[in-house]
C-alpha cells in the first residue's frame, strides 16, 4: 500500500498523541512545536489548516503544512512543510522537517515521506528546497541524499549540536 500524505484528522488523535510520546528527548517535535498536549484535538487541527492557508500566522511562523504519513490507514509517521523561510528555518530548520514512528523504521518511509513532501513544496511553488537533519543521523542524512539533497555545509548550532544543511534543486 503506497504512502500518503494528509492533514491530521479526528480519527489521528491517539495515534498522534502516542507517536509525539515517543520522541521525549530527540528534539523532533512529532506535532510540531504549536502543539500543546493540553489543547484539544480539534483547536489544534483548525490551527494547522489555518497555518496552510497562511491565515491567523504568528510572527514566527510562515505558511505550511503538517501532514500525517499514513499507509492504509495507519499512522507511520508525519511531514512539516514550510512554503517559505524565515530567519529560524533559513539558518537550521529548513522548508521540510519529518519524522517516522520507531516501531515503523526501516522500511522505507522515511524515502517516501520526503518525496512526497518534496512533490507537495513544488505544488506550491518552492524552488530549491532547504532541509536539514542532526550530522549523527546517519539515516536521515541517507534518506536526504537518497532524495537529490546536496550537503552544503555541516553547522554547529548555538547550543553544541552538529547538523547538515542540504539543498534539493
Amino acid at each position: 500500500m503506497p504512502l500518503i500524505l494528509r492533514p491530521f484528522g479526528p480519527a489521528d488523535e491517539v495515534p498522534a498523541r502516542a507517536a509525539a510520546d515517543q520522541f521525549p528527548d530527540s528534539g523532533f517535535d512529532f506535532l510540531g512545536f504549536d502543539f500543546d498536549p493540553l489543547m484539544a484535538w480539534e483547536q489544534w487541527t483548525a490551527l494547522m489548516e489555518g497555518y496552510r492557508r497562511g491565515v491567523n500566522l504568528p510572527e514566527n511562523r510562515v505558511r505550511g503544512a503538517m501532514l500525517a504519513a499514513d499507509v492504509d490507514g495507519q499512522l507511520v509517521g508525519c511531514a512539516s512543510i514550510r512554503f517559505e523561510l524565515n530567519e529560524f528555518l533559513a539558518a537550521r530548520g529548513g522548508h521540510i522537517g519529518y519524522g517516522v514512528i520507531p516501531a515503523f523504521r526501516r522500511r522505507g518511509y522515511a524515502t517516501a515521506i520526503l518525496t512526497e513532501s518534496i512533490t507537495i513544496a513544488r505544488s506550491e511553488g518552492v524552488g530549491a528546497l532547504l532541509v536539514a537533519c542532526d550530522d549523527v543521523n546517519v539515516g536521515s542524512a541517507t534518506v536526504i541524499e537518497r532524495c537529490g539533497g546536496v550537503l552544503e555545509s555541516t553547522v554547529v548550532a548555538d547550543d553544541g549540536v552538529a547538523f547538515r544543511r542540504y539543498w534539493i534543486e
